[in-house]
């Protein structure tokens, strides 16, 4: 890749906390020694970059493969991903996922509503209850 080519990449990764750096291969296997990421070390071999983020798997997949397909020179082998060893499958499904906020409204949302639904129910049956003893006294009166 040119220099053009990896800022704009980096550039595109920056926006999101996500760093991308180009490493020695020998450095990566020395740094990777007793980490989750020793379990990749045999594929260091060739050129490679590695792309780092804390925050959202999801987005970082998400970027990586959306530059890959515009620069065919990056090419996308496997990676890390919360200490698990992802082939390009698995990250091309992961980055198929919502956002990590996304999914985090959508679960919030799921206990807002169970917990209406809850409420409606034991209102619904508190009602019921007086229907019932409004029916009693009005054939007792009537």
């Amino acid at each position: 890749m040119t220099v053009f080519e990896l800022s704009e990449f980096r550039r595109l990764l920056r926006g999101n906390d996500i760093k991308y750096r180009v490493v020695k291969n020998t450095l990566a296997t020395i740094a990777s020694l007793n980490t989750p990421a020793s379990i990749v070390r045999d594929s260091f071999k060739g050129p490679i970059g590695l792309v780092i983020s804390y925050d959202d798997p999801v987005l970082t997949a998400k970027r990586v493969l959306e530059y890959s397909k515009k620069n065919e020179k990056l090419k996308v082998n496997s990676g890390i991903i919360e200490g698990r060893l992802c082939l390009l499958d698995d990250i091309k499904a992961l980055a198929e996922l919502p956002s990590r906020t996304i999914l985090m409204s959508v679960m919030a949302g799921s206990f807002q509503a169970s917990i209406g639904k809850f409420a409606s129910a034991l209102s619904a049956t508190i009602k019921t209850f007086i229907y019932a003893l409004e029916a009693i006294k009005a054939k007792r009166e009537g």
